[in-house]
């Protein structure tokens, strides 16, 4: 648990953004996500202000696959900030909330062309290019509607972050991107030039998740502007956007480091001051630079609190306590062992006794949230709290054995309103024939 003013334990209750957790169960059942909307706001104000106070020219945008639903893009339209989108349903959602399309991104490396032609038609704001035949459904698209569309390239600067192997991104052998190391960048970058209606602003690149190393993103930076360099002297082409991505980590488990939003700030001095020492070494036209912080805004501030089941104590080998949500809520742990930490929410001020595995209700041996997680010996109707589940949560759960997707309750100084209902049996069938 990394605590902080919005997340804290005072007597024997886990407090979420001045909400006990037991009460928050007792109103909207378990499994429920809980997202406190102070942190987001902490975390989004934490790189905005550090961007303002170092490189003025800037935006943050939000990357909407880490958590998706009108109620996070009201809280971000507030805060004047960009966002990502990656689907026609991520991007419909977005819109439903009224969020300005002139400030949003939309990434992917197989967009079709119907959600291409959706999202011209409604204005969106920048077109991340990863393919040569997208230019050219962009281009047709643009002609028809009579609109010339922004739009950016995504490039591999040959940087692999430190990270798990699953989310590295800027190989040369990614499925993201072109790379500037096999002249793959300088093919696309010509092509989307040649077409007609297509308004290449810039590019952009992401060279992993879970980056705790700041050293990870100075390199980008170096290698970007020398190739926004090398784009000028040898094809006269000058780029005023600069999308340098994210992967900014988070705290999940105590094999990650306790990130504080002071850390935010100083990565963000970091990239922007070796931007500006790059910018005048180089003799460059400062690009307008956009970071997307990622799972950061949303990561720490989700927590979800289940209620336990059954226990079953092997003797001399391990001791399981299942609750009542599982990979169906959050997959994370089946799809490449992500770790988490966990404390009992109604015990919280007890001292850890006993090693548990949590286990899901589905039917998968595989179906594990957190294995061997130290806590006070468990008694069935205790209240579990998963920390760090804001991101890649929801927005990966599914139906899976035909479970309800649980309810989103967003927290805001002590005061919680849904943001998400809990599904019900009927929604389960809706669709069936």
């Amino acid at each position: 648990m990394n605590s902080r003013d919005t997340l804290l334990v005072k007597n024997s209750d886990l407090i979420i953004s001045g909400v006990k957790a037991n009460d928050i169960v007792k109103n909207y059942g378990s499994p429920v996500y809980v997202m406190d909307q102070n942190h987001i706001e902490n975390v989004i104000d934490s790189f905005f202000s550090a961007l303002k106070e170092n490189y003025d020219y800037s935006n943050i945008s939000y990357a909407s696959k880490a958590f998706c639903c009108k109620e996070i893009y009201r809280v971000i339209s507030d805060k004047n900030i960009m966002t990502d989108v990656v689907s026609e349903g991520e991007l419909y959602t977005a819109l439903s909330a009224n969020f300005n399309p002139k400030n949003i991104i939309f990434h992917g490396n197989n967009k079709t062309y119907s959600e291409l032609e959706f999202a011209i038609s409604n204005g969106v704001g920048l077109i991340v290019v990863d393919s040569y035949s997208e230019v050219e459904d962009i281009s047709k698209i643009s002609i028809a509607n009579g609109v010339i569309t922004d739009v950016l390239i995504r490039v591999n600067p040959g940087i692999e972050a430190h990270t798990h192997h699953y989310i590295q991104t800027a190989r040369p052998d990614s499925k993201f991107g072109f790379s500037i190391q096999t002249g793959d960048a300088d093919k696309i970058i010509k092509k989307v030039k040649s077409q007609k209606n297509v308004n290449l602003r810039g590019l952009h690149c992401h060279i992993g998740s879970q980056i705790f190393d700041n050293k990870s993103f100075v390199l980008a930076v170096d290698k970007m502007t020398n190739y926004y360099k090398y784009l000028f002297d040898n094809f006269g082409y000058e780029l005023d956007i600069l999308n340098l991505g994210g992967g900014f980590g988070i705290y999940y488990s105590e094999d990650d480091k306790k990130i504080t939003l002071s850390d935010y700030k100083d990565a963000v001095k970091l990239i922007t001051n070796e931007l500006k020492s790059q910018i005048t070494k180089l003799n460059i036209k400062k690009p307008f630079l956009i970071l997307e912080p990622g799972r950061a805004i949303v990561g720490e501030a989700g927590v979800t609190l289940y209620t336990i089941g059954r226990i079953k104590e092997i003797e001399n080998l391990k001791n399981y306590i299942s609750i009542d949500g599982g990979m169906f809520d959050n997959p994370r742990y089946a799809l490449y062992q992500a770790k988490y930490s966990a404390i009992l929410a109604n015990r919280a001020n007890e001292i850890p006794t006993t090693k548990y595995t949590v286990a899901g209700k589905c039917c998968e041996s595989g179906d594990l949230i957190i294995e061997e997680v130290m806590l006070p010996k468990a008694n069935e109707g205790d209240i579990l709290a998963v920390f760090s589940t804001g991101a890649y949560n929801y927005s990966m759960s599914s139906n899976y054995n035909r479970n309800l997707i649980p309810s989103v309750v967003m927290i805001k100084d002590g005061k919680c309103r849904l943001a998400v209902k809990k599904q019900t049996l009927q929604d389960l069938i809706r669709n069936d024939i």
